[in-house]
């Protein structure tokens, strides 16, 4: 019995642990922390955990011309640019609403999987993409969906980074991950993606310094890393033992414990217009989202959230 419910009661735990993650972020930023400083130190401790469940799983991890390449866009396109962004957003907009717009990975995914030849049109899935679109307008039009008419105006900055999560799906369902794993591409792309954040945070002044006294800002990016590292290491561990249909699953998790811990520690209240949102959306991702091959995807980009 217990051998059974392995896989669903490891999905609930990735998908409590991913969803907390928009809340902390939102915690990260509310006091002056900024984008770079913060990526800096989510991508330094990423690399290490990740780093050490490679050590760990026996395999090494690679920095030669095949590999370097496969990093670079990984850390860039899968966590610097869409971290900008997301930050950015995070700033102006309540956390819940980042949750339901994550969730947006895979309408993106959709078109850009038709561009590149790495899919073929389906009606059902256009038919998603269009209750996805609805979705997003449910949250910017009505002038009582946010609590500030001002916030819709940030929205579309949210979105930049589901876009930029489809195109890190795209681009691997399109290249590969040149004979690495999952877990090994994330540890690189971490290792290259923090030493390009380090000059950045240092330049604009977003550095953060690393020694006591942490305040909650400090804290919630170190636990946020930690479940991010975790989450996904769980998620790759999910897919080999119940599949990438079962595991991607996780998507619709990480928005509804999003939307949970940001009402439980953030104190924040949705109106109906954002639960018919999410309700829309989620329509429209059941419809768009194939059945997924091997991926590097993160649950939120079934990075796709995978969810990659």
């Amino acid at each position: 019995m217990i051998r059974r419910l392995a896989p669903f009661l490891a999905l609930a735990a990735i998908g409590a642990a991913w969803g907390a993650t928009q809340p902390l972020a939102k915690l990260a930023v509310s006091e002056g922390y900024r984008h770079f400083g913060l990526l800096f130190w989510q991508l330094s401790i990423g690399a290490v955990l990740l780093g050490g469940v490679t050590v760990l799983r026996g395999r090494g991890l690679p920095f030669d011309r095949r590999s370097l390449p496969l990093y670079l866009i990984i850390a860039l396109v899968g966590t610097v640019l869409p971290g900008v962004t997301s930050y950015t957003a995070a700033i102006h907009l309540p956390s819940g609403v980042l949750s339901i717009l994550l969730s947006s990975v895979p309408l993106f995914t959709f078109p850009m999987a038709l561009a590149l030849g790495n899919d073929r049109f389906s009606v059902r899935r256009f038919l998603g993409l269009c209750l996805g679109m609805l979705g997003v307008a449910i949250l910017v039009l009505p002038r009582a969906s946010l609590p500030d008419p001002a916030m819709a105006a940030w929205i579309p900055v949210a979105l930049i980074s589901s876009a930029f999560y489809a195109a890190e799906g795209n681009y691997v369902a399109r290249w590969g991950m040149r004979g690495l794993d999952p877990v090994q591409t994330l540890a690189g792309a971490s290792v290259l993606g923090a030493a390009i954040c380090l000059p950045l945070a240092l330049a604009t002044g977003q550095f953060i310094d690393p020694r006591p006294p942490w305040g909650v800002p400090d804290r919630a990016l170190a636990a946020s890393a930690l479940l991010h590292a975790v989450a996904y290491a769980g998620y790759v561990w999910l897919v080999s033992r119940a599949g990438a249909v079962f595991a991607v699953q996780v998507s619709y998790l990480v928005t509804l414990f999003g939307l949970c811990w940001a009402m439980l520690f953030l104190g924040e209240a949705y109106t109906g217009w954002v639960w018919a949102a999410l309700l829309v959306l989620f329509s429209g991702m059941a419809l768009v989202q194939p059945r997924p091959r091997s991926t590097l995807a993160r649950p939120l980009t079934p990075r796709q959230n995978a969810p990659g």
